[in-house]
């Protein structure tokens, strides 16, 4: 098999696994009903995921240091956790965090 079947078979392998492993489980969660204790056990992991992304950027690691402060990505994070405050929806946090963000990259503020 030369170099570039194998490479190409690999991401067609790739490719089905991970639409396997998200597809499946809306498949079966389609032909069965989940217990309460399982749905209010599952409604906190997308915060505990944006929770996990969002600390992930606020600290820069260092080597052999103590962590320190992103403090561009902190400074975004105040007017984007707001709008998540008072929208509650997750399409106007993004664009809040992203225009906080870019705003502050290209120095408007």
């Amino acid at each position: 098999m030369s170099t570039s079947s194998y490479v190409l078979l690999t991401i067609l392998l790739a490719g089905f696994s991970m639409w396997l492993a998200k597809v499946l489980p809306f498949l079966l969660l389609k032909k069965f009903t989940l217990p309460k204790w399982a749905l209010e056990y599952l409604s906190f992991v997308p915060l505990t995921i944006m929770s996990a992304l969002w600390f992930s950027q606020l600290f820069e690691q260092h080597l052999g240091h103590l962590p320190s402060l992103n403090w561009e990505n902190l400074l975004a994070s105040l007017p984007t956790l707001l709008a998540a405050i008072f929208s509650k929806d997750l399409l106007v946090t993004v664009i809040v965090g992203i225009i906080s963000l870019a705003c502050l990259r290209f120095g408007f503020f």
